[in-house]
């Protein structure tokens, strides 16, 4: 017989926030392990009000988006899904009345705009399909609990892709660390739902950069010891584990440990080469053995190997799909902050211009972090002819309007 699963959601919170096992829990809160044990099983007591308390403010949740069902009876479980998600988004909570199941074509057309939206994130503004992507989360939310079996398994896993996708334009593209953590969150409860370890290791991985992104680098490595022991319950593909091998790899250059970085990227490409016999889930749309290569010349920028990331990163451009706007702009980017470091400014310049013509046609906010670096870095050359060339640009109308709009 299977275990029972417990309380996932509560589960899923206290992951999200860091605590990898009831007994880091059980210390934060002051607390023996037998009590987290108690509200992490099938029927959770609700905790007393000091408790609840200070739960609530570690985990970042109301109790019952955490699994309790407070005395005298609550909604049931689906139900206080949706109405936890929509409450937390801001939006109005769906009608509390019964309502039939819906049938198993109901996943078949919920995965479809799921996929769409997939597709569209290369080429649509963030600022535009970012409002789609939440309503259809908040859709999702509300269909669960009308759904029963794998029609709900597999609605639960597009929700937990579409929270993801929304999470990763909060953070990448419209650079709002703080929503993308709550969103990303939901992904992960989303995923749990739905027992897909492999979403669940995809969104626990980029919850990580949020820290690194701070320099939080023991938050950053926690949260990528969870995401890489869900990925063992997989089966993850290589191209699963080579881009968590990348995305920890970002996290400690971030953090200033290129040499550790470039490691993890050495493995990476071991693990790319060998392959593997499972397949690649189809939402891994953000990854490749190009999109590894860029890792690895920004790591060795990071590092002084100049001579080595120039290569590197050329080849990359040279390789990229021209779909890849996005990935364009953080390529030339990272090339022109090579030739700012190799003393050239009229080549870092011409990297620039070029990277800002790609922002123009797809507006990236990682591409313009890129742009802005270089051009600090450039201080020392701002009365030379290329880098007022680039100032014309970088604060031209149309640049700086879309750069203090978002």
């Amino acid at each position: 017989m299977a275990r029972p699963a417990g309380n996932t959601r509560l589960k899923a919170a206290r992951l999200a926030a860091g605590y990898h096992s009831q007994q880091a829990l059980a210390d934060a809160l002051g607390v023996g392990v037998r009590q987290v044990r108690r509200w992490e099983s099938e029927e959770p007591p609700w905790p007393q009000p000091e408790m609840a308390q200070t739960l609530t403010r570690l985990l970042g949740q109301d109790l019952e988006s955490m699994g309790f069902t407070p005395a005298g009876g609550a909604p049931d479980r689906g139900r206080r899904t949706v109405l936890a998600a929509t409450a937390a988004i801001g939006l109005a909570a769906v009608p509390t009345r019964a309502v039939a199941v819906q049938p198993a074509s109901a996943a078949d057309d919920y995965e479809a705009v799921t996929r769409s939206h997939r597709r569209l994130y290369w080429s649509v503004a963030p600022a535009t399909l970012h409002p789609a992507a939440v309503a259809h989360a908040t859709l999702g939310c509300a269909l669960l609990p009308e759904t029963a079996g794998q029609t709900r398994a597999r609605t639960a896993a597009a929700l937990a892709e579409t929270w993801l996708l929304s999470g990763r334009i909060e953070f990448f593209d419209l650079r709002d660390a703080d929503r993308a953590q709550q969103t990303l969150l939901r992904a992960l409860q989303a995923a749990s739902e739905a027992d897909d370890p492999l979403l669940g290791s995809a969104v626990l991985a980029h919850t990580a950069f949020i820290p690194a992104w701070e320099g939080e680098r023991d938050l950053a490595v926690e949260r990528m010891v969870a995401a890489r022991t869900y990925a063992r319950r997989g089966p993850a593909s290589a191209e699963l584990l080579a881009w968590l091998d990348a995305v920890e790899a970002e996290c400690e250059t971030r953090c200033g440990n290129t040499r550790t970085a470039l490691h993890l990227i050495g493995h990476a490409e071991d693990v790319l080469a060998r392959g593997s016999e499972h397949q690649s889930p189809e939402w891994l749309d953000w990854f490749s053995p190009v999109r590894l290569a860029a890792f690895k010349g920004n790591t060795q920028l990071r590092a002084g190997h100049l001579p080595q990331a120039r290569a590197t990163l050329l080849s990359v451009l040279d390789d990229l799909n021209p779909a890849e706007e996005k990935q364009t702009t953080v390529v030339l980017g990272d090339l022109a902050a090579v030739e700012v470091a190799a003393g050239d400014p009229d080549a870092a310049c011409g990297y620039a211009v070029r990277a800002l013509d790609q922002l123009e046609r797809t507006w990236y906010a990682m591409g313009m972090d890129r742009i802005r670096e270089v051009r600090r870095a450039l201080a020392p050359h701002q009365h030379e002819r290329c880098v007022r060339e680039l100032d014309d640009r970088l604060y031209g109308w149309s640049t700086t309007v879309s750069a203090l709009a978002r």
